[in-house]
């Protein structure tokens, strides 16, 4: 099978991909990405438990990362708009960081892979501006689709 670009047409214009003719299958995405923070920082946090002068900052990150998974299509250019099901996005320490999982369902024509992952980035995004005032070096790494189903192929990494 050939693989080509979904989202660029034969005259090699952008172009959102048609899929009134695919079939409404339940469509799943999990995303992970990690926030790293200097040691005497996330000591500081853990000792304070990621509360700050903002508020909870795991929360704070997951109701944003919800909210960026429900604007996705405004935010990517070639996004469809879809009815969501779920989306769940989970925030626990691990070693000097806050991994962060995104999962999200739908029962669509298109999955949600670019949700998942901007569900992560947002958070993570925002887990950085409510931390910056102790540290620039903080570090956004590995976001990353984890999984999807549904639709023609699943994948899992």
């Amino acid at each position: 099978m050939e693989k080509k670009l979904s989202h660029i047409d034969a005259s090699g214009n952008a172009a959102m991909v048609d899929v009134s003719e695919k079939k409404v299958t339940a469509r799943m995405a999990r995303a992970s990405g990690q926030v790293e923070f200097p040691k005497e920082v996330f000591e500081t946090l853990a000792a304070q438990d990621f509360l700050g002068k903002k508020g909870s900052i795991i929360q704070t990150a997951v109701i944003a990362g919800i909210q960026a998974v429900k604007k996705t299509s405004e935010l990517i250019p070639l996004c469809h708009q879809i009815n969501l099901s779920k989306v769940q996005i989970d925030i626990v320490p691990q070693g000097q960081a806050l991994e962060i999982s995104c999962t999200v369902k739908c029962t669509e024509k298109t999955g949600v892979e670019m949700e998942a992952l901007t569900g992560v980035s947002v958070s993570a995004l925002t887990i950085y501006d409510m931390c910056k005032a102790l540290s620039h070096d903080i570090r956004i790494t590995n976001v990353q689709l984890e999984e999807k189903t549904g639709g023609k192929n699943d994948y899992r990494s």
